[in-house]
């Protein structure tokens, strides 16, 4: 029997081993991609990207294509039995924090589409109707067996990505356990045309005593989506229909509904797999974390594991790092993994509590308090960084080091802009570089020029100081825009060590537009 070949095998083409297979097709490395459906999805859920999400889009170029086909969310409005309780914005919360500071919509199936165009742009095709049936970690590589239309294939491969949900057969295969729990109330979701008092370009949410319910504008076609909780009373039907709910759905959102195009019911888990590891085999995404949908934080995590994997991949495959990069990659999503489902947790329970008291704190005082809360700098700004995921951070990783200002090794780089662009914009280079923002030490240049890594020099400006950055201090930033070291003076040594301890060299400068080291920016 014939063996094929590639680097890196990915199971599932959702929106996070699209992911992967894009960003390690830009970074130059083989994947093959599959998928059992025999046809991307034309339904969806997931709805929220999140600035975060979108920041790593601009890095691999796709990013305009994806902002055209969603809705940005200018509002969020909050309504209770009694009225309109109060009006946040949403269109600018997170000004100066990222380059997308407003809440965005799009929904998880078109989201693929775009994803899938810019793949098979490159030469990709995801492989329809295609099982995963077994594999064997032998080493030095992951030998699997593939089905389609009852043909089975053999693939060697250097890597296995599981992507492939929440049932994940590579979790399954590895005997990695998926503790956790579901909850008791079962949720709604559907896409309908209706009417009624909501807010154009915007989120309206209804709290009542006894539960919440979400309208938000999805396609830009003008259909609604409509979130929320099953009424008690349903609570235990198996298969419940539309209609036998349609009148509390209608009085809990406040839309009047002429037609429905979708319509789900479904319970929803919280786990975390015990490991994201084992071997040459990686869980990403759904496969290793699921949770509520409390903050519309799950698809875009899973786009983030898939981003925190694919450098790491790409530079081991390619012999620009060590094998021991590859460790980095659970400590550092299995921690915010971790994180996320205590606090989307804790949301989520309070939100879906029937405990009357709650309710009525629920009902009459939270929307005061969001609203004066949201209605600060620091209390949007704060919001924001959650949300937006831009607040991730790695500082208890192990490739994580130093402080220089407030920005500790394995912070997101903070976001600086100015009159002629803004920081990020080397990063589309998808390689290591470091940005030092004032002056460069000639030494520190010439000492660091035979490493290959570009230094990044930006005029400093209070833009800088605002957002954490030291004047003249040095910071090492990995391909996916977290600080790996920070300096508060241009040592050379401490860099070249980190530097050495990784064995970590750069993309070559074919494949690095910014891989010149010595480019001055101005953000004055």
């Amino acid at each position: 029997m014939t063996m094929s070949r590639t680097k890196v095998l990915i199971a599932g083409a959702g929106p996070t081993g699209l992911m992967l297979a894009l960003w390690l097709t830009r970074l130059g490395v083989p994947v093959r991609i599959f998928d059992k459906a025999a046809a991307p999805g034309e339904t969806s859920r997931a709805l929220a990207v999140q600035a975060r999400t979108l920041e790593f889009h601009r890095q691999i170029g796709i990013v305009e294509d994806i902002l055209a086909e969603g809705i940005r969310l200018e509002r969020l409005t909050l309504h209770t039995p009694a009225g309109v309780a109060a009006r946040l914005p949403l269109s600018d919360f997170g000004r100066g924090i990222s380059p997308y500071s407003f809440a965005f919509a799009l929904p998880q199936d078109i989201h693929e589409r775009v994803l899938i165009t810019h793949l098979e742009r490159a030469g990709v095709e995801v492989e329809r109707g295609t099982e995963l049936v077994a594999f064997q970690d032998k080493g030095d590589a992951v030998i699997a067996t593939l089905c389609r239309n009852g043909k089975t294939e053999t693939v060697s491969a250097a890597y296995l990505a599981g992507c492939d949900g929440a049932r994940s057969t590579v979790r399954h295969g590895l005997g990695i356990g998926f503790p956790g729990g579901t909850y008791e109330q079962s949720f709604y979701v559907a896409d309908v045309k209706g009417t009624g008092d909501v807010t154009r370009n915007g989120m309206d949410t209804t709290i009542s005593t006894y539960g919440f319910a979400i309208v938000m504008p999805v396609r830009q076609s003008g259909s609604l989506r409509l979130i929320g909780i099953v009424p008690k009373a349903h609570e235990a039907d198996e298969t419940i229909s539309f209609e036998a709910i349609r009148a509390d759905i209608e009085r809990e959102t406040g839309v009047t509904i002429h037609e429905v195009n979708w319509f789900s019911t479904y319970r929803v888990h919280h786990r975390v797999a015990e490991r994201f590891r084992v071997g040459r085999a990686f869980l990403v995404g759904d496969a290793g974390h699921i949770h509520s949908p409390a903050g519309g934080q799950g698809m875009n995590t899973g786009m983030g594991d898939a981003v925190n994997l694919a450098w790491k991949l790409a530079a081991v495959v390619q012999g620009r790092a060590d094998s021991r990069l590859l460790d980095s990659y659970e400590p550092e999503r299995i921690a915010f993994a971790r994180k996320l489902i205590e606090s989307t947790d804790t949301a989520f329970r309070f939100i879906t509590s029937r405990s009357k008291a709650i309710g009525l704190f629920r009902r009459y005082l939270m929307p005061k308090i969001l609203n004066a809360l949201l209605h600060t700098s620091f209390g949007s700004r704060a919001f924001f960084g959650v949300i937006s995921q831009a607040a991730i951070h790695y500082r208890a990783g192990p490739i994580s080091s130093g402080v220089a200002g407030k920005v500790s090794g394995g912070d997101r780089l903070p976001y600086v802009v100015g009159a002629n662009g803004d920081n990020f914009e080397p990063l589309r280079s998808l390689d290591w570089q470091v940005h030092v923002y004032g002056e460069v030490d000639c030494d520190f240049r010439a000492m660091l020029a035979p490493t290959g890594i570009p230094v990044h020099a930006f005029a400093w400006t209070d833009a800088a100081g605002k957002a954490g950055l030291q004047r003249d201090a040095a910071y090492l930033v990995r391909p996916d825009g977290h600080v790996a070291l920070a300096s508060p003076v241009q040592e050379a040594a401490a860099f070249q060590r980190y530097l050495a301890s990784l064995a970590i060299r750069p993309r070559t400068a074919e494949r690095a537009p910014y891989r010149v080291p010595g480019t001055m920016h101005s953000l004055a």
